[in-house]
């Protein structure tokens, strides 16, 4: 069920953010304690502000009404992904070279599932990264399609 008023909602929503100039990062329809969310993460190149975000919710909520297709009650949020910004994209992960990002794999590859540092390089095919060990820099490869998920990740 979630799946599907997810697709439905990324459906909606395609065209309202496109023809904004804005980008879809990412869709998800998830139940915390007794309360369900819909939420809708949208993002440009010099970000977004609370009111691409308040024209992207109100027209979202319009075809939404009209076609009613989510029975329990639910909040709708629509937001920027924020500095840790989800790559559900290989576009993403391209547009991520040269930041720091985390992730995580679907299989350990030299004994570890979760990698951080510094991507190099991505050819569509394999991440290729540095990542700190101690006080040593290691290069690792690693094959996209092994990728569970990846983000932005922060360095302090």
């Amino acid at each position: 069920m979630s799946q599907k008023i997810t697709e439905l909602a990324t459906e909606l929503v395609t065209p309202i953010v496109e023809k904004l100039g804005l980008e879809l990062v990412d869709v998800e329809f998830v139940k915390e304690g007794k309360n369900w969310f819909l939420r809708v993460y949208i993002d440009s190149t010099g970000g977004v502000d609370i009111e691409e975000c308040g024209t992207v919710s109100e027209q979202l909520s319009e075809k939404l009404d009209e076609l009613d297709p989510i029975e329990q009650p639910y909040f709708l949020e629509v937001s920027s992904p924020g500095v840790e910004r989800p790559l559900k994209k290989s576009e993403d992960v391209k547009n991520a070279i040269g930041k720091n990002v985390n992730v995580k794999l679907y299989e350990p590859i030299n004994g570890e599932k979760v990698y951080e540092g510094l991507l190099k390089d991505f050819d569509g095919e394999t991440l290729f990264m540095e990542i700190r060990v101690k006080t040593q820099v290691k290069k690792v490869e690693l094959p996209y399609k092994k990728v569970a998920n990846a983000r932005l990740a922060v360095v302090f």
